[in-house]
């Protein structure tokens, strides 16, 4: 049976889908319906229909799943950052190591693997270290910042966020007041007109070290002084910075920085590793999981002081220099210039001088490298995009041989396809552990390690 738009329909949901919507079926036909729980009751108003499948409004919730819990926020719903607060924090746990092992079974073609308990965090809030705010008016024309809602451009106010730093608040407000006070002009991304564009905060978990950065649709920030003045009250403010960003795009940041007070970057420690962070650095946003991350990829990596390891995508040479300190080596690629600099710097730093890093692309580098050096490698490490690694790296790293590979990932799909990829190269599926980056929201982060087969 199908439906059509408007038809009224019960369904029980029995799945989450990848964007956090129940999943159901009546008659036979899938129906997506946003703020949903496993084991939800609904009636549902069809509001798009396909032949097979079609997406619904929840217009009453005849029994609540005991999975449904009370969003924390008032924008839960609205929010596109927290797709899955409504869902008991145990009960997110559990649909991501599903969601992982099913994507492992169904596109990897494996089941055959050691599959740890999902490690998640003892208090899932408060816990990110960087926030990027569009900049907004409302309808009496004051400044505004918060969200994105879920899939669109319009901006929803929020004074507090439950998954941010909660000295945010105080930021924020200070230059919603300034941009009041002095007629700042905020970004229409439409007409393509005004200054200000988005705020990007990253707060050092423990060094409580500050970073403010406006990004612009220009290169002056007029009344900046007075800006400066009341930022720097705070305690912990160590950089206030612009970023230049001219052109008509959805991309946050631009490629120029210009430190307006203080320094360029801040200094975060993850273990007994430091590493300075500049407004266009990646790193990763929950500090506490990011070491449960790297201490999982460093036990599954098993080193010895011999080891030659390689670590592709290495950003700002994160991973890189955690495992430096137990390996004769550690080469890092990382597309991003800037990111390369900043690993060499960071590696400086701490007085780790048993790293090389290059810049360009994994796929490019590695291979050229393999042909030019026949480089091999006891061990590889690979924390990719969302897209996963490219045939021509895989086949490359399978080449050089390695005892184990670590795959650090964030999209269990892409990592799904590449496990099945080098199981058929000659490697085996050992260990799989998930690690809960982002609670509330359906992402997870996932480290596998796959050893070579004995002969």
């Amino acid at each position: 049976m199908s439906f059509k738009k408007n038809d009224i329909c019960e369904i029980k949901i029995e799945d989450l889908g990848i964007n956090g919507e129940g999943i159901g079926k009546a008659d036979g036909y899938t129906i997506f319906v946003k703020d949903t729980v496993i084991g939800d009751m609904a009636r549902v108003k069809i509001i798009k229909a396909k032949k097979h499948y079609g997406y619904g409004r929840l217009m009453e919730l005849i029994a609540p799943s005991a999975f449904r819990g009370t969003p924390r926020c008032a924008h839960a719903r609205a929010c596109g950052g927290c797709q899955i607060q409504h869902v008991q924090y145990e009960a997110q746990l559990r649909f991501k190591q599903e969601k992982v092992a099913g994507l492992l079974e169904h596109i990897g073609g494996t089941k055959d693997y050691v599959m740890y308990p999902i490690i998640g965090m003892e208090d899932p809030w408060f816990y990110r270290n960087k926030v990027q705010y569009p900049v907004g008016l409302d309808k009496e024309g004051h400044a505004v910042t918060g969200f994105y809602a879920g899939r669109t451009h319009s901006i929803i106010p929020v004074e507090q966020c439950f998954i941010q730093d909660e000295r945010n608040e105080k930021i924020m407000a200070i230059i919603r007041r300034w941009i009041d006070t002095f007629h700042i002009s905020v970004y229409d991304e439409t007409a393509h007109r005004g200054l200000v564009r988005h705020i990007l905060t990253r707060i050092g978990r423990h060094t409580d070290e500050i970073m403010v950065c406006l990004i612009l649709n220009g290169s002056h920030l007029p009344h900046a002084e007075e800006l400066i003045t009341e930022l720097k009250k705070l305690p912990g403010m160590t950089s206030i910075c612009i970023n230049i960003n001219r052109d008509k795009t959805n991309v946050i940041l631009g490629d120029q920085v210009k430190c307006l007070w203080g320094q360029s970057y801040i200094t975060d420690r993850i273990g007994d590793v430091s590493y300075q962070i500049s407004p266009l650095s990646f790193f990763q946003v929950n500090p506490v999981q990011t070491e449960v991350l790297y201490r999982t990829a460093l036990d599954f990596a098993d080193l010895k002081d011999t080891d030659m390891v390689w670590d592709l995508y290495c950003g700002i040479g994160t991973i890189s220099l955690f495992l430096a300190r137990h390996a004769r080596k550690v080469c890092g690629v990382e597309i991003i210039p800037q990111a390369i600099e900043d690993a060499r710097e960071n590696a400086r730093l701490n007085g780790i001088d048993n790293t090389e890093f290059f810049v360009g692309k994994a796929e490019d580098v590695l291979p050229a490298e393999y042909e030019k050096r026949h480089v091999r490698a006891d061990v590889i490490v690979v924390d990719p995009p969302r897209k996963g690694c490219d045939e021509k790296l895989l086949d490359c790293m399978v080449k050089m041989d390695p005892e184990r590979i670590v795959y650090v990932s964030c999209d269990p799909a892409t990592l799904a396809r590449d496990v099945k990829i080098l199981e058929g190269r000659g490697y085996k599926l050992e260990k799989v552990q998930c690690v809960d980056m982002f609670p509330h929201s359906v992402h997870v982060e996932t480290v596998v390690l796959m050893s070579k087969v004995k002969e």
